[in-house]
C-alpha cells in the first residue's frame, strides 16, 4: 500500500522525508494538529476540528489564510485519501506550522499546513473489550494557559507522562494541575459516571477542548442525560461507578481500574452504540460537497 501525505497542497508519496530541515513544528513545536477519524471515507466532525485549529491559530498570533476553510481542508483530506487508495476507516493528522525561519523570534506569522492519512482496521468506533488500568501522573503537571485547549505541538508533558505509565505497566495516566485536580489523559479527555450523571472537567480546568469529549456530551444531553462540567479530585474516582476516555480516533475508551478501585462499562457501551449510530447511519453531511 502507497500512502500520500499533502505537504501544503504538494502529494508527495510517504516512505522518506517530506518536510523541510528548518521546519518550525520541528524545531520549536511551534505549530498545531488535529487528529480527525475518517469513517466510509468521510472525515467526521470536521467542522469542529477546524473551528479549534482556527481558534488556536489565532491563540498563537499566526495569520489565518482566508481559505482556510472546512470546504478547503475536506477537498485537501479527500484528495489524499484517495491518491492513498483509502475507502473506509482511516486516521488524518492535519498539521498547521509557522513557516521556517527565525529561532525563538520567527520572521513571520504565515503558515504551512501538512495532512497524513494512515488506514485503520475498524470502520466505525470499536470498545476495548478489557478495561484499561491507569493511575496518576507524578512525573509532571498539566499547565492551565492559554494554550491549555489546544493540540500543540508542544507535547513534551504528554511524552514524558507515557514513559512514567510504561515504566509502571499501566495502559495510560491522568495528568493533574498544581492543586491536584484531575485534567485529563496522556491523549483523551476523561468522564466519570456516578449514580447514571456524567461529569468531566471543564475547558477552564485546562484540558483539551477535544471533538469527542463535545460529541459525547451533546449526545448524552440528547439522550435525557445529565451532565456536569466540574472539577474533578482524585477521590472522586473512587466513588465513581465508570470511568472512560474519550478521543476523536477511539471514541470511547473504558477504564478497568483506578488502584484497587473496579468499574463496569455499562454507559461507556450504551454511548458507543450511539456514536457509531449516529455517524454509520446519517454519514457525513459534508458528503455533497
Amino acid at each position: 500500500m502507497k500512502l500520500y501525505v499533502s505537504n501544503n497542497g504538494e502529494l508527495l508519496e510517504n516512505n522518506g522525508p517530506t518536510i523541510e530541515a528548518g521546519n518550525r513544528g520541528y524545531l520549536y513545536g511551534d505549530g498545531l494538529f488535529e487528529s480527525i477519524r475518517v469513517i466510509n471515507g468521510e472525515p467526521i466532525n470536521l467542522d469542529v476540528h477546524i473551528l479549534r485549529v482556527l481558534e488556536g491559530m489565532a491563540v498563537m498570533k499566526m495569520r489565518i489564510p482566508t481559505f482556510f476553510t472546512q470546504d478547503f481542508f475536506y477537498k485537501k483530506i479527500k484528495e489524499v485519501f484517495i491518491k492513498s487508495n483509502l475507502h473506509e476507516g482511516a486516521k488524518v493528522r492535519l498539521s498547521i506550522d509557522r513557516i521556517s525561519g527565525g529561532t525563538y523570534r520567527p520572521i513571520s506569522n504565515e503558515v504551512t499546513y501538512f495532512i497524513e492519512v494512515y488506514p485503520l482496521k475498524n470502520n466505525q468506533f470499536k470498545l476495548n473489550d478489557k478495561g484499561i488500568e491507569v493511575d496518576l501522573c507524578q512525573t509532571i503537571k498539566k499547565e492551565k494557559n492559554c494554550l491549555s485547549n489546544f493540540k500543540t505541538k508542544n507535547a513534551l508533558p504528554f511524552v514524558m507522562a507515557s514513559i512514567e505509565a510504561t515504566e509502571k505497566n499501566l495502559d495510560d495516566i491522568l495528568l493533574t494541575d498544581k492543586k491536584g485536580a484531575i485534567v485529563e489523559s496522556t491523549s483523551s479527555n476523561i468522564f466519570l459516571v456516578s449514580n447514571g450523571i456524567l461529569y468531566t472537567p471543564g475547558l477552564e480546568e485546562g484540558c483539551v477542548g477535544g471533538t469527542m469529549r463535545m460529541t459525547i456530551i451533546n449526545l448524552a444531553l440528547e439522550n435525557n442525560m445529565r451532565v456536569y462540567e466540574s472539577p474533578i479530585m482524585p477521590q472522586s474516582l473512587f466513588y465513581a461507578d465508570e470511568v472512560f476516555l474519550t478521543n476523536a480516533i477511539n471514541g470511547i475508551t473504558w477504564i478497568g481500574g483506578f488502584r484497587t478501585k473496579r468499574y463496569v462499562n455499562n454507559t461507556s457501551q450504551y454511548l458507543i452504540t450511539l456514536l457509531n449510530d449516529q455517524y454509520l447511519s446519517l454519514g457525513s453531511e459534508l458528503e455533497s460537497k
